[in-house]
């Protein structure tokens, strides 16, 4: 499984310069599109096909009480898939831009979304105090597994992460609850890396292969979180992007490796 995708572009990717290191906080997404087609859609694309297909159980969870919230993302999907002129959406099946088919399974509403969008995607739903991670789709885990992650409040998703502190968490959870219906939120990540996989999944109690190894690559996630109507959970999306550092102007390369 080849699993190293790198994208050739920069088109849209509005983020991304010497001052991303400085990147703003969450901000609404405005009229711009929560899902996004890329020029690595077709190797993306094939990718998570192999993934979903040969490894289903690492990319997929999903507790019972998601299914509603599942549900009604794929409605979502479906719905901007049919609004880009790329996609040929029917009823029980779309063609993608890369003029794969895919059978619209709605009894397995995750499985289909991950075959559709290159974007991962994760269910979070409130329970008591916080929300938690109930259902995902996730091809492109970068150091983390679904499998410890499905089930667990955010606080307890995030204790690997030294930063990810009492008033963080007390920012986060705030954040959560704030997005509403029709003004979904979004941000992005940069950060140098190591691999160029894709797929780079890490639990917590193991340490990462690609420590001490030359940094060759930049990763960035655009994380859209968007609110859904009837069943009030949140979507958390993530569009990866992954260039290769010797493909950068030598201002993103000072601004990223230095």
């Amino acid at each position: 499984m080849m699993d190293v995708v790198l994208q050739n572009s920069f088109d849209g990717v509005t983020w991304l310069g010497p001052e991303g290191r400085k990147l703003p906080g969450v901000q609404p997404l405005g009229d711009a599109s929560w899902l996004v087609v890329d020029d690595a859609f077709a190797g993306q694309m094939r990718l998570r096909d192999d993934l979903i297909g040969g490894l289903q159980a690492d990319v997929y969870a999903q507790e019972p009480s998601a299914e509603a919230a599942a549900q009604e993302c794929l409605d979502l999907v479906l719905e901007a898939c049919a609004a880009n002129p790329a996609y040929d959406v029917g009823p029980r099946r779309v063609y993608r831009p890369d003029g794969v088919k895919v059978v619209v399974y709605r009894e397995r509403p995750l499985l289909t979304i991950g075959r559709l969008i290159q974007e991962d995607i994760c269910i979070l739903q409130k329970r008591r105090d916080e929300h938690v991670l109930t259902g995902a789709i996730l091809c492109f885990p970068s150091h983390w597994s679904l499998s410890e992650k499905v089930g667990r409040p955010l606080t307890r998703i995030h204790v690997p992460v030294a930063s990810y502190d009492d008033n963080v968490a007390r920012r986060v959870q705030r954040l959560f609850d704030g997005i509403k219906v029709g003004r979904p939120m979004w941000r992005a990540n940069i950060l140098p890396h190591a691999a160029g996989v894709l797929h780079h999944p890490k639990r917590e109690a193991e340490p990462d292969p690609s420590d001490g190894k030359p940094l060759r690559f930049l990763r960035s996630e655009r994380q859209v979180m968007t609110r859904l109507p009837k069943s009030d959970a949140v979507i958390f999306s993530i569009h990866t992007y992954i260039w290769a550092k010797d493909t950068l102007l030598p201002e993103l390369q000072s601004a990223y490796f230095s």
